[in-house]
């Protein structure tokens, strides 16, 4: 969460599949924020549970336990939602904030690698990769059923750093 680049440098800053990985969300996005010059682009696509909905404090208990099941075998610590991320970036001053869910993009590579993977040489090969490798499978199936809840969102947001 320490880039090694001067603030203002990029005119884009693009993260791909990496804020689930951040163990804090603000230092992420103040991160993004600082090296990306005024009038620069910043553009996030990251897993994310879905958002709250009016007057809900948070997920439900059997929501929380899925994540939890999710983020201890892929090793990731607490998501967060879209809405999450959009306060954070507007706490920082962005501007020209604009979310898309692309979960119905990304669903259905869910479902096909499951499929590709349920065939005799596949699950030997599972079998012999060790307990990373299945635990990594089993994640999977949790992920299809987050997906088919409407828990998992695969989450675009982009924004605009203020002109100085």
């Amino acid at each position: 969460l320490n880039m090694p680049f001067d603030k203002n440098s990029f005119d884009l800053v693009w993260s791909l599949e990496s804020g689930e990985h951040m163990p804090d969300k603000t230092k992420f996005v103040n991160e993004l924020m600082r090296v990306v010059a005024p009038g620069g682009r910043i553009i996030i696509v990251t897993w994310c549970h879905r958002d709250l909905e009016k007057g809900e404090p948070s997920l439900s208990k059997k929501e929380e336990k899925l994540l939890a099941k999710i983020n201890r075998a892929y090793y990731l610590p607490r998501w967060c939602s879209v809405d999450d991320y959009v306060q954070l970036l507007e706490k920082e001053g962005a501007v020209d904030i604009k979310r898309e869910d692309w979960s119905y993009i990304i669903a259905p590579f869910w479902k096909a690698v499951i499929k590709s993977s349920l065939n005799f040489k596949s699950v030997v090969g599972l079998m012999k990769s060790g307990f990373s490798t299945i635990r990594g499978a089993y994640a999977m199936l949790l992920m299809l059923k987050g997906f088919d809840a409407g828990l998992i969102k695969f989450g675009l947001i982009t924004c605009t750093k203020k002109e100085e």
